[in-house]
């Protein structure tokens, strides 16, 4: 039987979507800067990729040239969400969301917000999904602060991870 250390993914391109940092991220973004192309920027857990998010993150790279993905790390889900999540590791939710169609980089994050890498990235618009307002962005003053833009984007219907989780094990 294999382990989890002999899977290797297939070279499709996927890899070449996911950079090891917020650094790496950046130099991404001169690179993008220097072509004119505008940057979006989403971030979350993804721990429980749903239909939800694939709309969120399909209609924010509709705002743009490239989108920009930063997942939260495993610590920083424990953080917020508990200690029994993340449900799955931050590899695979980077894996696949790398494998999506409309993301064209993602990489970690450990922060409580996302203010640190929008300050470095600066990215045209910063989407959140339809749980926020443009009041209620965590991140508005910091976006705003520089000259970006923020927008909602998705499915206004929940379909929120922990929801989701709570219907697997029998609840509301």
């Amino acid at each position: 039987m294999a382990t989890d250390d002999s899977w290797k993914p297939p070279r499709d391109g996927v890899e070449n979507k996911v950079v090891r940092d917020v650094e790496a991220a950046a130099a991404r973004r001169e690179e993008l800067r220097k072509q004119h192309k505008k940057v979006v920027l989403t971030n979350g857990a993804f721990d429980l990729l749903h239909v939800g998010h694939v709309r969120s993150l399909r209609h924010a790279r509709s705002l743009g040239d490239h989108l920009m993905v930063a997942v939260n790390s495993d610590r920083a889900v424990r953080r917020s969400k508990g200690p029994d999540r993340p449900l799955f590791a931050e590899a695979e939710r980077l894996e696949l969301l790398a494998a999506l169609g409309c993301v064209d980089t993602v990489f970690l994050f450990d922060e409580p917000t996302a203010d640190a890498i929008l300050l470095r990235l600066k990215p045209d618009v910063h989407a959140k999904g339809p749980d926020y307002t443009l009041e209620t962005v965590p991140e508005r003053a910091t976006v705003l602060g520089y000259g970006g833009e923020i927008a909602i984007t998705g499915d206004p219907k929940n379909h929120s991870s922990s929801s989701i989780q709570q219907k697997l094990r029998g609840g509301a």
